[in-house]
């Protein structure tokens, strides 16, 4: 079912409200977005293969911009990028967003525009006499893409208060490594490297060869499903073009929809779009997943942002997890 026409009618009632006089003067005629690699960013993948956002600009009655798909690697090269003007979306993990959203409330004032989707994040080993991360021991390593900072080892962090009462007590054991490298040494089983905690389609193609088990699903952690990356802004783009936003996520909502009804169809237009060596039927389960879900609203949030000031990563967490986001999410479902 696509979003209904109230949902969208009450949305735009706040872009209206909110820009006031603003309302009437032109859009920006370009739209640089950043998106990294993985299939968590279909979604923009199928918005930019289908024109949705085009589409949803002139129904809006503004003239479409010319998006311009850029591919950047990192949170640090993205919120660089924005806030120097370069770049007017940024994609990344939620939680980096939370802290960006944080050390700018004062300057660029960074603010999510939309969650690009929920998916349940898996930590793995090959070590069999690991069942909980009690089990660990310091000849174990752990890699993450980023160590402390990124959105595994925070919910590792979050995992490690609940189970211990110390949430850094597994950060000595992590090490900052890219997916692809992770999953390639914790498959080999001849390296330091004896538990990854990673995303779709990693944690797929590690179950699925029988050399890893399971150790943690983030999903557990956070006591239900979570956003992972999202799409954000500064707070002056988002005022100059409340139009353009509007059409930014009506397009991705269809993109949402679009992908649920036709996860074969998805599936293709995914290896194609990346030149991905994945076959098609494995693409197609990541999508097909119960812990795969592509929706505009966040979820976990709240709950995200919160340990973050509890361990002080950030100064203050937000009163409510539509303080992080484009008013018009306030509308949907969110946590």
């Amino acid at each position: 079912m696509f979003a209904s026409k109230s949902v969208y009618a009450a949305a735009l009632a706040v872009v209206i409200a909110a820009t006031g006089a603003n309302a009437v003067r032109a859009e920006t005629g370009q739209l640089r977005i950043a998106q990294q690699f993985g299939i968590a960013y279909l979604p923009l993948i199928v918005a930019s293969e289908k024109g949705l956002i085009e589409e949803e600009a002139k129904a809006l009655g503004i003239a479409p911009p010319k998006i311009e798909w850029l591919r950047l690697s990192g949170a640090a090269a993205m919120n660089e990028a924005l806030i120097s003007g370069g770049l007017d979306f940024a994609t990344a993990g939620i939680t980096p967003m939370i802290l960006t959203w944080d050390k700018t409330r004062t300057t660029a004032k960074i603010i999510g525009i939309a969650a690009l989707g929920s998916m349940a994040n898996i930590l793995t080993t090959n070590n069999p006499n690991i069942k909980t991360i009690a089990d660990f021991t310091e000849k174990d390593r752990i890699a993450l893409p980023s160590v402390k900072v990124g959105f595994q080892p925070i919910v590792l962090q979050m995992a490690a208060d609940k189970a211990f009462g110390k949430y850094d007590k597994l950060d000595e054991l992590t090490v900052s490594m890219p997916h692809p490298d992770a999953t390639a040494q914790i498959l080999s089983g001849h390296s330091e490297i004896t538990a990854h905690f990673t995303s779709p389609p990693f944690s797929q193609q590690q179950l699925a060869s029988g050399k890893v088990h399971q150790v943690l699903n983030s999903y557990d952690v956070l006591g239900g499903p979570h956003t992972f990356n999202v799409v954000y802004s500064t707070a002056k783009f988002v005022n100059d073009n409340p139009k353009t936003i509007l059409a930014f996520v009506r397009g991705l909502d269809r993109a949402n929809e679009w992908i649920k009804a036709n996860p074969k169809d998805a599936a293709a237009l995914y290896i194609k779009a990346e030149g991905s060596k994945l076959t098609p039927d494995f693409v197609e389960s990541i999508i097909r997943d119960k812990d795969v879900n592509f929706t505009t609203a966040p979820e976990g949030a709240q709950k995200l942002a919160d340990f973050e000031a509890k361990v002080g990563l950030i100064k203050q967490a937000p009163a409510s997890w539509r303080d992080l986001f484009w008013s018009g999410l306030g509308e949907k479902p969110g946590s």
